[in-house]
């Protein structure tokens, strides 16, 4: 098998959910990416209990793969334009055991996380650290190329039936 001709930039993040019990009359249990940090591999590979106190749980959710696509490059250039960059996190409830929640994937594509929550999944963000702002600057900077702008012609020189 031969290596792809383009090795895909991958890096790995962790996700803290945070779990609380009972928040109100109306839910049983409330869930919340409280923190995204990149995974540098100290965390380990499995999920680990860092809290739980009975009304709030935090669960740390380490190894996922955050890779870097070409053809998602006006993604990533929307989420770096937009003032704030953040990871998106895609993350879903236990459907058998609904006190229990993890994350499903992580991206940095706007458009990305726009499908996602078309598609009706909860996606939540969290801020983008500098190291990892910086790296995803330098893949859109080389790979994003904005479609050039078609001259529209103006309406007046159409042919009526056109028009």
């Amino acid at each position: 098998m031969n290596p792809p001709a383009h090795p895909v930039p991958t890096l790995y993040a962790a996700v803290r959910i945070d779990r609380e019990r009972a928040p109100n009359v109306w839910e049983a249990w409330r869930f919340s990416v409280a923190e995204v940090v990149l995974d540098t591999g100290e965390f380990g590979t499995e999920p680990r209990l860092l809290r739980d106190d009975g009304a709030l749980a935090s669960t740390l959710f380490p190894g996922l793969a955050v890779s870097l696509h070409r053809d998602e490059a006006e993604g990533y250039y929307l989420n770096l334009s937009s003032g704030n960059p953040v990871w998106f996190v895609k993350w879903r409830i236990d459907d058998e055991d609904p006190s229990r929640a993890w994350p499903e994937a992580v991206t940095l594509s706007y458009n990305e996380a726009g499908r996602m929550l078309d598609a009706q999944e909860k996606v939540d963000n969290r801020p983008l650290p500098p190291e990892v702002r910086a790296w995803l600057q330098s893949f859109a900077d080389q790979h994003y190329r904005p479609e050039p702008k078609q001259r529209r012609r103006p309406v007046s020189f159409k042919p009526p039936e056109e028009r």
